[in-house]
């Protein structure tokens, strides 16, 4: 397995592929579209203070990136800066790293109804998804949450806001956000970013499904919700991911109108152009919180009464 991408050609079919790997015995999975490729293991250099779950750091075509255990992160006895094992290159955030894992199987095509969320219980904290399979589960990582710890510039995006006038955020105030978001650490995030901008009505929910769920509740009169000026969903959420979501509101004549941004970390060439098909009025790499804000204040202030 070198190259991964364009594997999955449809757009908005709510469905995705995963790279099934093994560490310590235990089934995990990763997103196709973050994987790069899968390589045998390679010389590491090791650096001074690096993150304790950092090897070290490699080249690979001329480029060099960390490496990152996840024997290490897991908790599980580390194998040692040694070259077996295979490592899953990964672009996520724009930031390249190696995950090094004991074994790399096979590609799945799940729909992401049959991922479920992760039990609430200690030590579950890394996990973003369980997939049901007829013999095993295979457990999803949050790699942005692993990134973020090794990468600290990255958190330090995801909550820089630039100062407004207090016209505007008087402005941004009035506007109800409705966020789809799985990742419980990036809703805490966004939450404190938002609303130290201005944007404090916010209404997060875990998943596609739960926001499509609020604005047919919202269309219905049902519940609280009076009315969402926009949309910020990310693209990895279990039961509907964030183009199908997309697709849903571009095709209801009441929801149409609405503005609604693709936050995520997986915005590269081929995502964009999923994004467009489904209508997405824009599309964000995490962790540009300015940009983000910048985009709701053109659809929802400048562009609208």
């Amino acid at each position: 397995m070198t190259e991964t991408k364009g594997i999955l050609l449809e757009t908005g079919t709510n469905e995705f592929e995963v790279v099934e790997f093994e560490v310590g015995g235990v089934c995990y999975g990763i997103n196709v579209a973050k994987v790069k490729e899968v390589i045998k293991g390679v010389p590491v250099t090791s650096l001074v203070q690096a993150n304790p779950n950092v090897e070290g750091i490699f080249t690979l075509r001329g480029k060099v990136m960390p490496l990152v255990s996840l024997r290490r992160r897991l908790g599980l006895d580390s194998e040692g800066n040694d070259e077996s094992g295979r490592i899953i290159v990964t672009e996520i955030n724009g930031y390249s790293v190696g995950f090094k894992v004991d074994e790399v199987s096979r590609i799945h095509r799940i729909s992401w109804e049959d991922m479920e969320q992760p039990p609430a219980i200690a030590g579950s904290e890394l996990a973003v998804g369980i997939i049901k399979m007829k013999e095993k589960l295979i457990i999803l990582l949050d790699f942005e949450r692993i990134i973020a710890e090794i990468n600290p510039e990255l958190s330090r995006k995801l909550s820089e806001v630039d100062r407004a006038g207090k016209d505007v955020v008087a402005l941004r105030q009035t506007k109800t956000i409705l966020v789809a978001e799985d990742s419980q650490l990036l809703r805490s995030i966004l939450s404190t970013t938002l609303s130290s901008a201005g944007y404090d009505k916010i209404i997060f929910t875990e998943n596609g499904r739960l926001a499509l769920d609020a604005l047919l509740e919202m269309a219905e009169g049902k519940g609280s919700i009076a009315s969402i000026d926009a949309v910020i969903t990310d693209i990895e959420m279990p039961q509907m991911d964030g183009h199908h979501l997309v697709k849903r509101i571009k095709e209801d004549d009441r929801f149409k109108h609405l503005p609604t941004i693709i936050f995520s970390s997986l915005i590269n060439e081929d995502m964009r152009k999923k994004g467009q098909a489904v209508g997405a009025d824009a599309q964000v790499t995490k962790p540009e919180a300015k940009e983000l804000i910048s985009f709701l204040d053109k659809f929802v202030i400048a562009a609208r009464p």
